[in-house]
């Protein structure tokens, strides 16, 4: 404890058998380490103390280096002390199941399956009623994932009709996949189409409601006409804020130079909200040349858009929008990944 440096730093606390129950950052290592020391009975600081029987850790160059080696660490060691995976609370995902008829849903984490998730977003009750209409008008299930599902065609060993299990197929909101009323191809499509929607790809949906709305008009059916307004709103809404959402995520992306302590100044290569490389500020011309090579291997590539995101991706980009969203000045330091030969070398 003594030999600890005032310098951005990550530190864990271990068990007797090695376990690491603990795992922080700050970006003043000893002050940190020395408020565990002092923390009053009753404290969750004094309670790690207690039951911890060591501790360790690790300079780094800067906070934000400090900021994704913790996630790292509390990714690959899920030390039960600290809150599970650091999620923030505010933001939601939407969830599409590998189910044999998928559903979609909004959830408020994202889950180690096989799952497809879309975000993150804020305003899940919103969303939640948007998503509703989504699967609504395309006849998507919103019964529970273990409803058995009959396909129309399906070999069945009792030759009998079966009965939806809910009320909407009856009022045409739901294919019926649960009692034959549909083929699984003729639900796949369903599937894809609300994939599509909220990739922008297609806006099926949105002209499908304002066709029926300008029907309702044109039959002086204002009362329907204006309940179809509605829908149209809540959908157009949904399409609106995954417009917002695959925009935040492709302003995510530029090369970041961090100053560092001691000079180990770092560039770091982000893309739509993850970090894929990190190397020391280019000191030569030379080097600038490399870190270019660099950036057409990272950023050349191409890489699916959308809002479409990968589970292991998650926590990353939720750190990353943080970061930036809380210290907005930081963006003057990001040049796009075209400028990188704009970057200033290393003194």
């Amino acid at each position: 404890m003594r030999e600890a440096r005032n310098v951005p730093g990550v530190y864990r606390w271990l068990g007797t058998d090695g376990e690491v129950l603990y795992v922080g950052k700050s970006k003043s290592l000893r002050t940190r380490l020395l408020t565990y020391f002092r923390a009053k009975r009753g404290d969750k600081q004094h309670a790690i103390v207690q039951g911890a029987a060591s501790l360790s850790w690790d300079y780094e160059p800067s906070e934000f280096a400090a900021l994704l080696r913790e996630l790292e660490l509390i990714k690959r060691f899920r030390p039960r002390m600290n809150q599970q995976h650091k999620r923030d609370g505010r933001y939601s995902f939407l969830k599409v199941t590998t189910a044999r008829a998928p559903r979609l849903y909004v959830v408020g984490a994202v889950s180690d399956d096989a799952a497809s998730y879309y975000g993150p977003f804020r305003g899940g009750k919103r969303v939640q009623e948007a998503v509703r209409e989504l699967n609504d008008l395309l006849g998507l299930r919103d019964c529970p994932v273990n409803t058995p599902i009959r396909f129309a065609g399906q070999p069945d060993l009792f030759a009998w009709e079966h009965a939806p299990r809910c009320h909407r197929f009856e009022l045409k909101l739901c294919l019926g996949p649960c009692a034959g009323r549909c083929s699984e191809p003729e639900y796949q499509r369903r599937v894809d189409l609300a994939r599509a929607f909220l990739d922008g790809r297609a806006d099926e949906p949105v002209r499908w409601l304002n066709e029926r709305m300008q029907a309702a008009s044109d039959r002086w059916e204002f009362e329907y006409a204006a309940s179809l307004r509605e829908r149209l709103r809540r959908l157009e809404g949904l399409r609106d804020e995954f417009a917002q959402l695959r925009e935040a995520l492709d302003t995510l992306t530029f090369v970041y130079r961090v100053p560092g302590t001691d000079g180990d100044d770092r560039v770091y290569l982000v893309r739509r909200g993850t970090v894929r490389a990190s190397v020391p500020v280019p000191r030569s011309t030379a080097e600038r040349r490399r870190l270019s090579r660099l950036c057409d291997e990272h950023f050349g590539r191409p890489e699916g858009a959308g809002a479409l995101v990968q589970r292991h991706q998650v926590d990353e980009i939720l750190l990353l929008a943080r970061w930036f969203r809380a210290r907005p000045q930081e963006m003057e330091n990001t040049v796009p990944p075209a400028r990188v030969e704009a970057l200033p070398l290393s003194a």
